[in-house]
């Protein structure tokens, strides 16, 4: 469950490779320490620090908040320069920064940072919007630098191995996804319910269920969808059925309804259960049609953010601008799909 202080929830181009990134002149060397900064200093981005100590040569090196004693305390325990401006956390010599803060805040902290030569990843959603996430792309392509939206699921050990075992033993192209969470009694004054912040279910904890549809089904093709806006303006729950290139999903997320859940990955070959919760992945059971049972099985540590972490060091070490495991296209996929339920519900940010 995706915990920060903003949130409560837990095909495409290919990837761009650049020997023109000045970070690639010592691309080749795996042990290259890669000097992290945050800014936040919420939930999120302590369970970001904490992961740091399960990836391999990297280290918070500084970070800043706009409250400066939340961020000392962070500094004091975690290590790295409790910076007294956003400005000084760019200029601080970090190579990469995670940004953790409320979602409305996203695409410009992330302008400014790419613009200042620093590779971003993001917390989920990216932006708010499409239109916002386009320029967020332009701008990491001009300044060539790393942009990756931090969709942590796809890099978890149980989904990268169930992957790889359908790749092996296949049950077929997938032809429905069916996903959802919702998490009731949250507090009137926390961000997810807050307009001013562009909360509600849909970009807190829909986005998760969103991006599993677009990893198994491809871009979106049509969305449709039911839902209700709560007393502070943002949607508390929300009903999704999409159609997609390669098939058609089921989604819910909310924030009145008790729902914690699992998905279920259904081809004509057998279907598939990622157990509850399926944003942290650790157990799947594989049925085949043939009467075939496979248990999958794969614990995680650190909390789980360190190897969505760990993938974008490995990134910035070869040179890489885009993901190969979440790529520009798919974030933009993603929010397309969320533009067009928000649109179906009414649901309308300032400034949009």
């Amino acid at each position: 469950m995706r915990d920060n202080s903003g949130s409560l929830y837990p095909h495409g181009r290919q990837p761009i490779v650049t020997n023109a990134n000045p970070t690639a002149t010592h691309a080749t060397a795996s042990d290259r320490e890669i000097r992290w900064g945050i800014v936040g200093a919420g939930r999120i981005a302590r369970r970001f620090a904490q992961g740091l100590a399960y990836v391999p040569h990297a280290r918070l090196a500084a970070l800043w908040s706009r409250r400066p004693e939340p961020a000392q305390t962070f500094a004091d325990e975690f290590g790295g320069e409790a910076c007294t401006s956003f400005d000084a956390l760019l200029a601080s010599g970090i190579d990469a920064l995670y940004i953790a803060t409320v979602q409305d805040s996203h695409a410009d902290y992330a302008v400014a940072a790419l613009q200042a030569g620093v590779h971003v990843l993001c917390e989920k959603p990216a932006t708010i919007n499409r239109p916002q996430l386009e320029r967020v792309v332009d701008v990491a392509r001009c300044a060539q630098r790393l942009f990756m939206e931090a969709m942590k699921p796809p890099f978890y050990p149980l989904y990268r191995k169930l992957r790889a075992h359908l790749k092996d033993d296949p049950i077929g192209d997938m032809g429905l996804v069916r996903a959802g969470c919702s998490v009731p009694g949250v507090p009137d004054d926390h961000p997810s319910l807050s307009f001013e912040h562009a909360g509600g279910a849909l970009l807190d904890i829909g986005i998760y269920e969103i991006f599993l549809a677009v990893d198994w089904l491809g871009a979106p093709l049509e969305v449709q969808t039911l839902g209700r806006l709560g007393s502070t303006g943002v949607d508390t729950f929300a009903s999704l059925n999409s159609r997609h290139e390669r098939g058609i999903a089921q989604l819910f997320c909310g924030l009145d309804l008790h729902g914690k859940g699992d998905a279920l990955l259904m081809a004509k070959g057998g279907h598939v259960t990622i157990h509850e919760p399926w944003w942290n992945p650790s157990r799947a059971t594989i049925r085949y049609t043939d009467g075939r049972v496979v248990e999958l099985d794969e614990p995680f540590e650190g909390g789980g953010l360190n190897y969505e972490t760990a993938h974008f060091c490995e990134l910035i070490r070869t040179g890489q601008l885009e993901s190969p495991l979440m790529p520009h296209s798919k974030s933009l996929q993603m929010i397309e799909m969320a533009d067009a339920a928000r649109a179906a519900l009414g649901l309308k940010f300032a400034g949009e």
